[in-house]
């Protein structure tokens, strides 16, 4: 299993109950993003949510143009497990729900597209969302009406009081996608298929919400005409219930106003999927998220990708909001507007157990599709036979295969954005559009998982600060690239070793450690503040000057998937035991005493009992071969006693990261 929590003790049951044992929940069982290219044939989307046991809502959205659908080209098309996923509704209309052959089934780790050209167009790309239900995050409520007038009351399994409800009548084509959301108040009605702004109900009772229940006021909203269907999706707000604890929030609804320059709004986590619009004017209703492109700073050819529940309109770009490590922020929205949203966690939440969940290295010929079997987020790339760049490129950052936006590890240049870049709206790897040759490319990918590998984009204040991360653990590796401006190291931080504990070394150089005083970690020589949720800055230019925006990569040791440490050299055959079991497929060593290049090996070139091919990360030279350096070791890799001083000078000190 590629993803697995650690064993659970004894805690509280999803609704705070009576300290029974359960499974922990986490949002990758919950909630997926997941893109696809339509067959006109049946076609699996295997996205790890269990529907056929627990039911849920499958949300799919064309992102190119559909011309196959008819009457529902490019519509926002919804299947739930309460009303069988046959029958699908339109959130861009009122109609009645469609029993076309859009979804043929639910199942146990995803969901089964039918011929439909609604959903499964050939060569149409569309995204999926995917909200299983879940106590504390998702919960589906169907009824008849009756005809009573009033408020009718229907009970829900939420385990909390719901932060946001749509409703529709699903038999008839009686009205609106009507929506509750706490931020307007049970006296506000908003509707998910019209851009009018939110509106006051004649009476100050147009819903009533509860822990157990939810009511509808007839007279104001109708939704319990006799015989009548009805469909309502309920979402919580900040109400725990994920994590090993069952204290983590993983969806949140609330709202904002909007800033004519940039306005933080505080989750307490970095989310991936946002769901917004204006309430008190006409607005379109967005979603964003982080597959399809969710870049932590927005430019031009490098926007959020937008898609509108209220219309057909495909994909689009929004330059007004931006994900953030504890939450998200808006950039150039009139400082009148106000906003009401949906967004939900950042997984995985997971601590990863198999280091092949969390790191592919790819060598292959011509560039294209690179294919990994998770969602990549950092991905270093070059072509190993030839003097060339080591490209950084990821999806924080954003861009995509027209537009790249590259760090070179060997250089100091600031951020590029060049013609050609990497496409990462994509679940099981990535477009390369930049490596087109005919040589040999070498792909270094990493996701982001806790305990293993995180990133944070930040801008710098000139002053001492903290940067908060999502890790979950204490950084032991901590690498660090000014942006915006040009001439500036690679800044590189390790618990590891005496000499980095308070000072830096260059990634993009082979210097020895700085001794002579360093204030990127806080005050000169002091110790650094590196904790589970955030690490410390200083004032220096390279790392927390005032104005340019920055990058940190974050590595920890995780048992049995990754190890951040150091060694003293011995001259001779020396093993390092990284607690792995089946060995490494990626070192990265620096000499800190002294003098000497960032090495890196790994198993996609050759980490094996004989010679073994090697890169420095800070260098345009081709690799070298025909060198037997480092070897497999079960338990994590050995130097042998022919390795240079650069790796294994006797008394010499070095750190390294290794990967299983």
């Amino acid at each position: 299993m590629p993803l697995q929590a650690t064993s659970g003790a004894a805690s509280q049951d999803a609704f705070g109950g009576n300290g029974v044992a359960v499974v922990p929940a986490y949002i990758e069982d919950v909630f997926s993003c997941f893109l696809y290219t339509g067959n006109g044939a049946t076609q699996t989307i295997t996205n790890g949510i269990d529907l056929s046991t627990n039911g849920g809502l499958v949300w799919v959205k064309t992102r190119t143009t559909n011309t196959g659908g008819g009457t529902y080209n490019n519509s926002n098309i919804l299947a739930d497990s309460a009303r069988t996923p046959s029958n699908i509704l339109r959130t861009n209309g009122t109609e009645a729900q469609d029993g076309s052959p859009s979804f043929s089934s639910f199942n146990s780790n995803g969901f089964t597209l039918g011929t439909s050209a609604n959903t499964n167009n050939t060569g149409v790309n569309s995204v999926s969302w995917t909200f299983r239900k879940q106590p504390k995050f998702f919960d589906i409520v169907t009824w008849t009406g009756t005809g009573a007038t009033g408020a009718i009351s229907h009970s829900h399994s939420l385990g909390s009081e719901p932060g946001c409800i749509i409703i529709k009548a699903v038999s008839t084509n009686e009205g609106h996608w009507y929506v509750y959301h706490r931020s307007l108040g049970v006296a506000q009605v908003i509707a998910l298929n019209l851009t009018n702004a939110s509106s006051s109900a004649a009476s100050p009772d147009a819903w009533t919400v509860s822990s157990t229940q939810f009511s509808v006021n007839t007279s104001q909203i109708g939704g319990n005409t006799n015989g009548t269907t009805y469909v309502a999706y309920l979402f919580a707000h900040n109400a725990g219930g994920f994590g090993l604890t069952g204290a983590d929030n993983v969806i949140s609804c609330g709202s904002f106003t909007g800033s004519a320059t940039s306005a933080d709004i505080t989750l307490g986590y970095e989310p991936q999927w946002i769901l917004y619009k204006q309430f008190n004017g006409v607005a379109q209703w967005n979603v964003v998220d982080n597959m399809r492109g969710l870049p932590s700073t927005p430019a031009a050819g490098n926007y959020a990708r937008s898609l509108t529940p209220n219309t057909s309109v495909v994909e689009d770009n929004r330059d007004d909001i931006a994900p953030t490590a504890t939450g998200f922020k808006t950039l150039s929205n009139s400082a009148s507007n106000t906003y009401i949203y949906i967004a939900i966690r950042r997984g995985p939440m997971k601590v990863p157990t198999t280091g092949t969940s969390v790191f592919a290295p790819v060598n292959q010929t011509g560039g294209g599709t690179v294919t990994t079997n998770f969602p990549v987020d950092l991905v270093i790339a070059t072509t190993p036979s030839q003097s060339s760049y080591r490209s950084v490129n990821d999806r924080l950052r954003g861009g995509s295969t027209t537009r790249g936006i590259q760090l070179y590890t060997n250089v100091t240049n600031a951020e590029a954005a060049g013609s050609f870049g990497f496409g990462f709206d994509n679940n099981t790897g990535y477009i390369d559009g930049l490596y087109t040759s005919s040589f040999s490319d070498l792909y270094l990918n990493f996701r982001r998982a806790p305990s293993f590998f995180d990133e944070v984009c930040y801008t710098g204040t000139g002053a001492n600060a903290t940067v908060t991360h999502n890790l979950g653990v204490a950084p032991e590796l901590l690498i660090v690239r000014n942006r915006s401006s040009g001439g500036t190291d690679w800044v590189v931080w390790s618990k590891s070793g005496t000499q980095l504990n308070s000072y830096s070394i260059a990634l993009n150089s082979s210097n020895a450690y700085g001794n002579s005083g360093d204030a990127s970690w806080g005050t000169v020589g002091g110790t650094p503040n590196m904790n589970s949720s955030s690490f410390s800055l200083g004032d220096a230019f390279n790392v927390n000057f005032s104005g340019p925006t920055y990058v940190a990569y974050l590595f920890a040791t995780c048992a049995g998937v990754s190890k951040v440490g150091s060694y003293t050299g011995t001259g001779t055959t020396l093993q390092v035991n990284c607690g792995f079991t089946t060995g490494a497929r990626f070192v990265l060593i620096k000499r800190t005493d002294s003098t000497g290049d960032w090495y890196v090996w790994d198993s996609a070139r050759g980490i094996i009992a004989g010679n073994d091919p090697y890169l420095l990360l800070n260098s345009t030279a081709a690799e070298v071969a025909g060198t037997d350096y480092v070897d497999t070791y079960s338990a994590g890799f050995e130097i042998s006693s022919t390795a240079p001083a650069a790796i294994n000078a006797s008394a010499g000190t070095f750190i390294f990261l290794a990967i299983a």
